[in-house]
């Protein structure tokens, strides 16, 4: 199993980069975490549109899903340039209509709802869901396959279920939206000492900070996030990879 970050910044992309977006790959399926502002630009230097086996969003906020559209319209030319492709499946939750029914354009992507109460595959992938602390419904990701764990936090300030939720896995991709000083829980975001405490009390092998601040020395979230857990930890990067 292979991540690699496509993009990693909070709320909009700083210059020239991209918001949220996560590329895994395993036995030849590769799959899109989050398709956030500048995320289509970036995954072209990796795979292109049409490649791409799935599609899964934890939210609707445009920094997670604003290049929906734009990947849509991808594979719309690609197919007019005479390119024969699946229809891709963009998988969502259901629990905003509105933004759930632009999934699905003409014959180029079908939006497919998740059930955030069951384990379901996609491709090699089992999939697990929890519900986060977020203003709008959200949900974090346990993905297993071939006995290694990656979870995905997607947005979310902390709450006590993901220590069970996250319990052992082999990377754990935290948001940290927030320095240690800062309480970004009416946000619905964690910051670093939250995100290195979270870390250490579920035992995973590793943290690799992401969602995160425009401002300020974003290597102080290390820091402050490595004097709560012992393991590794690292900043989300462009096209920083990870294979398990």
């Amino acid at each position: 199993m292979k991540l690699t970050v496509i993009g990693f910044w909070g709320g909009y992309p700083k210059q020239n980069g991209a918001s949220s977006g996560y590329l895994l790959e395993h036995e030849g399926f590769q799959l899109l975490i989050d398709c956030g502002s500048g995320v289509l630009s970036k995954l072209q230097n990796i795979i292109q549109p049409e490649e791409l086996d799935a599609v899964i969003i934890s939210h609707y906020h445009p920094d997670h899903i604003a290049d929906i559209g734009v990947l849509q319209h991808a594979r719309l030319i690609q197919g007019f340039l005479g390119k024969d492709f699946h229809t891709l499946p963009l998988y969502g939750h259901e629990f905003d209509q509105h933004e759930f029914t632009k999934l699905t354009y003409k014959n180029i992507t079908k939006g497919i709802a998740y059930d955030p109460h069951s384990t379901f595959g996609i491709g090699p992938f089992q999939v697990s869901f929890l519900k986060t602390n977020h203003p709008v419904p959200c949900y974090a990701m346990r993905i297993e396959a071939d006995g290694k764990t990656i979870v995905y936090t997607a947005d979310s300030s902390f709450k006590e279920e993901f220590i069970e939720f996250s319990q052992g896995a082999d990377v754990l991709l935290c948001e940290c939206n927030f320095y240690g000083h800062q309480n970004g829980q009416s946000a619905g975001h964690m910051n670093s000492v939250e995100a290195g405490q979270f870390a250490q009390k579920a035992a995973v092998q590793q943290l690799i900070l992401t969602h995160l601040p425009q401002y300020g020395n974003v290597a102080d979230l290390i820091t402050e996030a490595s004097d709560q857990y012992t393991g590794i930890i690292k900043l989300a990067d462009e096209f920083l990879s990870i294979s398990l």
